[in-house]
């Protein structure tokens, strides 16, 4: 059941008739009554519970913010982030057309948001091909066109500065649980870190996603979509685009025999993206994403958030390959790419 208080947003936003009765006959899922819709609370959300529900005209997805996070770690964050989510969507989706769900409803107060439903028949969980050594070429060119798209739009807009000013939300759900913690847990790299952060506050220039992680990308008809903005503000490019090639890196810790596939995905990537910079010099832009990549790597295995699928001896192998780029980064996402081939080509097989 859901709570009432989202039922109460689904009703306020004219998406649910007290009149009216879902029929299970017709696909809803879970228990249906007038008023009252069939809801699925959905897996996998971290900072959000998610349900599918099912209404009289088809099924939408919900989305409420969580003051915690459900995360092993003690981590909590604002609950407007909600906020920053709906208005990322409602500025990015002329912009990408279809490469972002469709902002349906939004309620301030109870931190809601209602999305299209998009079925995962025909939308599948981009993280779920990538775990099993699939990387598709033409995915990895088109998100790269994407987020390009993404930045040069919004870095045209002088507005875009106050309209998205969420640098405390940022710093609450990435700077401080990746750079910072990462900080604490290696003291020694500590100068190096708070020079990433820096860098980020220094080149504030564009709408930033914040999380483009395969998680949070769907693969549907027409390419990628993207989901969970929630981290969204007024910040530097280089982020967006180094949070997502780290993910491609952290699978070839997961899956050395597919190293190949994945770095081939990260030239692709990093190619279709860079060649569309118009708003600040590209190799500078290039040389930030290089140095800030194994940052994040390595935050991912010690710091606020680290990802589930690495085993200890993977997690081990990330961590001493990140601190080595870390203390001494690269000025160009070839030359990551190299080195950590070099990298995981040294392991134990």
């Amino acid at each position: 059941m859901l709570p009432d208080e989202v039922t109460d947003v689904l009703r306020r936003a004219g998406l649910l008739d007290d009149n009216e009765r879902a029929d299970p006959a017709d696909g809803a899922v879970g228990r249906a009554v007038a008023g009252t819709p069939g809801a699925t609370e959905l897996a996998g959300g971290v900072s959000s519970d998610i349900w599918r529900v099912d209404l009289p005209g088809g099924p939408v997805c919900v989305k409420r913010a969580r003051a915690r996070l459900k995360v092993a770690g003690r981590w909590e964050a604002p609950v407007e982030r909600s906020d920053a989510e709906a208005a990322y969507l409602r500025e990015v989706a002329p912009v990408v057309l279809g490469h972002v769900p469709r902002l349906l409803a939004h309620d301030p107060g109870a931190h809601v948001l209602v999305l299209e439903w998009l079925d995962p028949a025909t939308h599948p969980v981009w993280k779920d091909d990538l775990l099993e050594g699939r990387v598709d070429p033409q995915v990895v060119e088109m998100l790269g066109r994407i987020l390009a798209a993404i930045h040069a739009a919004t870095a045209a807009d002088p507005t875009i500065a106050t309209r998205f000013d969420h640098a405390e939300q940022f710093a609450a759900l990435r700077l401080d649980p990746y750079l910072e913690a990462t900080a604490r847990a290696h003291p020694d790299l500590a100068r190096q870190l708070h020079a990433r952060r820096q860098a980020f506050e220094s080149n504030r220039r564009v709408l930033v996603h914040g999380d483009v992680s395969p998680k949070n990308i769907l693969v549907g008809p027409i390419g990628p979509v993207l989901l969970d903005a929630e981290c969204a503000t007024f910040g530097d490019a280089a982020f967006d685009l180094a949070f997502c090639v780290n993910h491609l890196l952290l699978k070839c810790a997961h899956r050395p025999a597919a190293t190949s596939a994945y770095l081939d995905g990260v030239a692709r990537l990093a190619a279709a993206y860079v060649t569309s910079v118009s708003w600040e010099p590209a190799d500078v832009l290039e040389a930030r994403t290089a140095a800030l990549v194994p940052a994040l790597a390595l935050a991912r295995v010690d710091g606020t958030s680290p990802v589930e699928y690495l085993d200890e001896p993977a997690r081990a192998g990330v961590r001493s390959l990140a601190r080595a780029l870390v203390a001494s980064p690269p000025a160009r996402l070839g030359e990551l790419a190299e080195r950590w081939r070099a990298g995981i080509a040294s392991w134990p097989s």
